[in-house]
């Protein structure tokens, strides 16, 4: 098998040496999403709540790319610079996984790129 990179202009660019995906066979390994709005470059950071919907909907636009959708999510990760705001992203979350979520931790960390309250990444399959 040969890995295959996914890229969409609909997600932001990475800011780094990586890529937004890689799919390798019938799995696919997105990178960490933040809340940066890749039309405009720019962070939103207006709320836990809003943070969160722009990370999910960077997440989906690379699972589009790769013609998935949340039902094929595995495994996500959520890291959060403050536990206490774990209830605001947890409600958003799960309204992008209505029946059968996948497999996840959340843990909290002393820093995230930009400055960020919340990253998500995701492991999905066909």
């Amino acid at each position: 098998m040969e890995k295959k990179i996914i890229r969409t202009d609909n997600a932001p660019a990475p800011i780094g040496p990586y890529n937004q995906a890689v799919q390798f066979g019938n799995m696919l390994f997105i990178s960490g999403q933040i809340p940066l709005d890749p039309a405009t470059g720019n962070l939103v950071m207006d709320s836990i709540q809003a943070e969160t919907k722009l990370v999910m909907n960077n997440l989906q636009a690379i699972l589009t790319e790769a013609g998935m959708d949340f039902s094929n999510v595995i495994k996500t990760t959520i890291f959060l610079t403050d536990m206490g705001q774990f209830a605001q992203v947890n409600e958003v979350y799960g309204r992008y996984f209505t029946e059968n979520p996948p497999a996840r931790e959340t843990v909290q960390v002393s820093g995230l790129p930009k400055g960020v309250n919340v990253e998500i990444s995701m492991i999905a399959g066909k």
